[in-house]
């Protein structure tokens, strides 16, 4: 007599003709079947899901982002905390990733590397959104997408929003914070630029946390999302050099020097500097 679960005794539906099952509402069967290895590699598949799964990652970041920008512009930085909270640990799922990708050794890659062309992550506009959307915003970089109007209409319209951190200034501003009035007027599309009178204001905060804790709170978590930001880029250099040393990249980069020199790349630099100052 088998004494096996039987999940139908316990209330489970188990007929799901014409209802709607699992399946149908994760859209299983589309993203099953969204793996198309251009050859009989072994680690293609390998190489396909890990920058699929970490698109679907950064899908949730831009959702996260996009909420939390908009909680802090509407002086509601307290459910901001939690969105931006996620994001760090979506970040580290991020990081995580490129553990499973190390796996793939040199002679591994070689087998099908050539089918990738000209393609490259260097290419990924959710990941030049989410730059834009915290704050990082470099116009050089709309060109790998100008053969989509969609896409450049899309990036063009977020650098026309206030960033993260543009957004936290302000809302430092409404507390009565002594935002310099250049910061709050500035050209939102430019890329940010080290500022003395934000790294002051940042370091009152930081004197006293008790008078300004929702400021001093929001700092962490910019610095909290930076932190893994800053992993994330290194996680990528070392498994770049790991798996192809210092070829150039398919994209046309220089490969390793490249991301290298975007680990100098500070997105919110008053708040790491600010450290040495106290």
């Amino acid at each position: 007599m088998s004494h096996l679960p039987d999940p139908a005794a316990d209330g489970a539906q188990m007929s799901f003709d014409g209802r709607m099952s699992y399946g149908d509402y994760l859209a299983i069967d589309q993203i099953l079947t969204a793996q198309r290895p251009l050859t009989e590699a072994h680690d293609e598949m390998l190489f396909i899901i890990q920058h699929q799964t970490s698109e679907l990652w950064m899908r949730l970041a831009l959702h996260e982002l996009d909420a939390a920008r908009r909680m802090v512009a509407a002086d509601r930085p307290r459910e901001a905390f939690k969105m931006l909270a996620r994001i760090s640990r979506i970040m580290e799922q991020l990081n995580n990733a490129w553990d499973v990708l190390r796996t793939m050794t040199p002679a591994d890659y070689t087998t099908f590397r050539e089918s990738l062309g000209q393609s490259s992550g260097f290419q990924s506009w959710q990941y030049r959104l989410i730059e834009f959307a915290v704050g990082n915003r470099n116009l050089a970089m709309l060109a790998p997408h100008a053969h989509r109007a969609d896409l450049t209409e899309r990036l063009m319209a977020e650098l026309a929003r206030p960033s993260l951190y543009d957004e936290a200034l302000r809302l430092l501003h409404r507390l009565g914070l002594p935002v310099p009035s250049h910061v709050l007027s500035r050209d939102l599309s430019a890329p940010w630029a080290f500022d003395e009178g934000v790294q002051a204001l940042w370091a009152q905060v930081y004197r006293d946390p008790q008078a300004h804790w929702e400021a001093y709170e929001l700092a962490e978590k910019l610095v909290d999302f930076e932190d893994y930001f800053r992993r994330w880029r290194f996680n990528h250099v070392t498994t770049v050099e790991r798996v192809i040393g210092f070829k150039r990249g398919t994209g046309g980069t220089s490969g390793i020097a490249y991301l290298k020199r975007m680990l100098d790349v500070q997105l919110f630099p008053e708040l790491w500097s600010l450290r040495t100052a106290l």
